[in-house]
């Protein structure tokens, strides 16, 4: 359904969705995009949802929403909204059910010129190295208790099981592992769903791909993270907690929707007071025994797609290492960060002059420090976080850096992605596979997925412009542009 309600102009990047809209809404909910972006945006009805994110009890500042907003499960995908941490809620909503959905950038020293013979062989390698597709399994077999300590320890039990350099935690968000994490918090399903998974790419949107440098926009600060040069070889990693995320959020969500009841057109709790104006919103307090099961479960299913990308990082590196007959040591292949894009944190921000601890909801958004922020590797304290924002399969990719507004303005988000205009099923009516690869072909780039249907979902034209989302971001100042990626091989689930 798209959308007919109030949407009022800010500024060439912003818009408003006002509280008028709605009775109940506690604030307004801030819409990030330029008028290219606005008939996709209000092609759906996700600004509805944005509405809906604004009945949060202890919601502070505005409900926001990132360029490639489309219509999510509860929040909007691209929604952030922070609450109070002492008084607040935690919505499993807000986060997704693919907890710590995420972004890896890989370096290399390589150029285009070094690989432009071996990229059919490189890709067929990873293709080989990494499992992919629906349900599929990891190479390595792991029990109950190594999948609970990668849940605890994240990236840093691939690390220590040899899948990685000692030195690669230094560069993802939170180190690969968020404090706080009980596997006790998990029960069984969610264990078993994940261990024969560890190590996999999965399917859906997740995807490898190895992509060149096509151009810099800040050569210092890109310079900083080891980009040099045009036709410079990267990888980019795009997978998340497969299915002990997703149990994560199902087993939560029935956990506490048992406390809420339909009313009149209203979902409602009596126990903690709540009420909401759509079921998927379901939440309780930060601090209530359901809000504290949630979080440790959460922080759990985080931890392990941390180390779920650690491992995949290992085993591309040991592909171009195979392929290119050189180590991967000598081709500096090193991380240059690591972001999570659906995932809710505890974090203090400046509120209406006063700084407070919040629990920022991230869904289809990635943080995004400015330059000095606490929790950014010291290697980039001057140029402000990384931002890793991947495209559509065939479309470019971005490196941008977080800023200081974005700490003013948005909690420090940003967009993750360019974001859907049709839906999985949409695309499978629309396109054929064959067509989609040649397509690619003609564009010089090589495509190995575990089905067509991965290929047909994930179709370019299924999606909003990147050009025209991260020209949002940039032009609003929550996040600068640094450098442009383009692919040339592309491995999809």
């Amino acid at each position: 359904m798209p959308w007919s309600g109030p949407l009022e102009k800010l500024d060439d990047y912003r818009y408003k969705v006002p509280m008028s809209y709605k009775s109940g809404m506690r604030s307004d909910g801030i819409v990030y995009m330029s008028s290219r972006l606005v008939d996709d945006v209000k092609a759906d009805n996700s600004l509805d949802q944005v509405a809906n994110m604004t009945f949060l009890p202890g919601l502070v500042g505005n409900a926001e929403a990132m360029p490639d907003i489309h219509w999510g499960y509860g929040f909007p995908i691209g929604g952030v909204a922070a609450t109070d941490f002492d008084s607040g809620v935690v919505s499993p909503g807000g986060v997704g059910f693919d907890i710590n959905c995420g972004v890896r950038l890989v370096r290399t020293n390589l150029t285009y010129d070094d690989i432009k013979d071996m990229v059919g062989a490189l890709v067929d390698s990873i293709f080989e190295n990494v499992p992919s597709g629906l349900g599929s399994k990891g190479q390595v077999r792991v029990g109950a208790r190594e999948t609970k300590e990668a849940c605890e320890i994240g990236a840093r039990w691939a690390v220590e099981q040899g899948y990685g350099w000692k030195d690669d935690v230094e560069y993802l968000e939170e180190k690969g592992a968020i404090p706080g994490a009980d596997p006790s918090a998990l029960g069984e399903r969610p264990v078993q769903r994940g261990m024969p998974q560890l190590g996999s790419l999965g399917s859906g949107n997740h995807f490898l791909e190895i992509q060149r440098v096509d151009d810099i926009y800040d050569e210092a600060k890109a310079k900083v993270m080891g980009i040099t040069r045009k036709d410079q070889i990267m990888i980019l990693i795009h997978t998340g907690s497969r299915g002990l995320g997703y149990q994560v959020c199902q087993d939560q969500l029935k956990d506490m929707e048992a406390s809420f009841h339909r009313s009149g057109n209203d979902f409602v709790s009596q126990k903690f007071d709540i009420s909401l104006p759509d079921r998927q919103l379901v939440c309780v307090p930060i601090h209530s025994k359901e809000g504290d099961t949630y979080i440790k479960a959460m922080k759990c299913a985080a931890n392990y797609a941390w180390a779920n990308r650690q491992m995949i990082t290992h085993w591309i590196r040991e592909s171009f290492a195979s392929v290119m007959k050189r180590p991967a040591e000598e081709m500096d292949m090193g991380i240059v960060y690591d972001v999570a894009h659906n995932i809710a944190k505890e974090e203090e921000h400046v509120v209406d002059g006063k700084r407070m601890k919040v629990m920022v909801h991230r869904k289809g958004a990635t943080r995004a420090f400015g330059p000095g922020s606490p929790g950014i590797p010291a290697k980039y304290s001057e140029i402000g976080q990384p931002v890793l924002i991947p495209g559509s399969m065939g479309t470019a990719s971005y490196v941008l850096v977080g800023t200081h507004k974005a700490m003013d303005d948005t909690f420090g988000s940003t967009c993750h992605g360019a974001g859907r205009v049709m839906s999985r099923q949409g695309a499978t009516r629309s396109f054929k596979a064959n067509q989609i690869v040649e397509m690619l072909r003609q564009k010089g780039i090589i495509v190995r997925s575990a089905s067509k249907e991965g290929i047909v979902e994930e179709a370019p034209s299924a999606y909003k412009d990147i050009d025209a989302v991260v020209e949002t971001a940039h032009g609003a100042g929550i996040s600068q542009k640094v450098v442009r990626l383009t692919p040339l091989g592309v491995v999809k689930g």
